[in-house]
C-alpha cells in the first residue's frame, strides 16, 4: 500500500502511484455451504481492469462472494467510508489517477452503486449463482488492492521491482501475490545477493 513512498524514501524516481481500491465481500449463511462444490470465477473481460464478483469456497467450507473494486479513499482503512485527506490529495494531484478515472468511469460507477445499493451487488452475484436472496449476503471484512498505476493511466498488471544499489523495491505485487509468495521471495533473495 506504501510502495511508491518508500521508493521515494529510497531515492527512487517513482513514475507510478497506489491507487487503492476496496474490494467488498459477502459471505453466505451456513445453510449455503454445499451451492458450490469449487470456485466460480468470471471470464476476464478485457475492458474492465479488474476480474470482477466471484464465488469462492474458503478453506473451512464457507462461500464469499466478491470482490468488487470500488475506488478507495484512503490506502489503509478498510470501513467503507474511510477517508484520508493525505491519500485523496495524492490521488487528484497524480495525473494518472484522472486518466485511469476517465478510461473506467461507466464500470467505476457501476461498482459504486452496487456497493452502496446491495441489490446491485447482489444480481452480479445472481449472474453465476441465481439462487440467491438479498438476505443470504451477510457481513464480511473488505480488503484494499494496491493497485500502481502508471503516469500516463496504465494500470500495472505485472510485478514492478526496482533497484538502487542498495534496495529492492516491490512496488507491485499483483493477484496472486500471496500464493506466488515464496517464488517471489527466492528472486528477490537472489537480486539482493546478487546471483540473479
Amino acid at each position: 500500500m506504501q510502495s511508491d513512498r518508500i521508493a521515494k524514501l529510497g531515492g527512487l524516481s517513482v513514475d507510478f502511484q497506489i491507487v487503492p481500491f476496496r474490494g467488498e465481500y459477502y459471505r453466505l449463511p451456513a445453510s449455503h455451504r454445499d451451492i458450490v462444490k469449487s470456485l466460480i470465477y468470471p471470464i476476464p473481460d478485457p475492458e474492465l481492469p479488474f476480474l470482477g464478483i466471484h464465488l469462492t469456497r474458503m478453506i473451512d467450507g464457507g462461500i464469499t462472494v466478491g470482490p468488487n473494486a470500488v475506488l478507495g479513499f484512503a490506502r489503509e482503512k478498510y470501513n467503507k467510508f474511510s477517508i484520508s485527506a493525505r491519500d485523496v490529495q495524492e490521488m487528484l494531484r497524480f495525473p494518472g489517477f484522472w486518466k485511469v478515472i476517465q478510461a473506467n468511469l461507466k464500470s467505476g460507477l457501476t461498482e459504486m452503486r452496487n456497493s452502496i445499493f446491495k441489490r446491485g451487488y447482489l444480481e452480479m452475484c445472481r449472474k453465476y449463482c441465481p439462487e440467491l436472496n438479498l438476505e443470504d449476503l451477510l457481513p464480511q471484512e473488505a480488503g484494499i488492492r494496491a493497485q500502481a498505476v502508471m503516469r500516463d493511466g496504465t494500470l500495472v498488471h505485472d510485478f514492478l521491482i526496482k533497484k538502487t544499489a542498495r534496495g529492492v523495491y516491490v512496488c507491485n505485487a499483483p493477484s496472486p501475490a500471496a500464493t506466488s509468495s515464496l517464488p517471489i521471495g527466492k528472486m528477490i533473495a537472489a537480486e539482493v545477493l546478487g546471483v540473479a
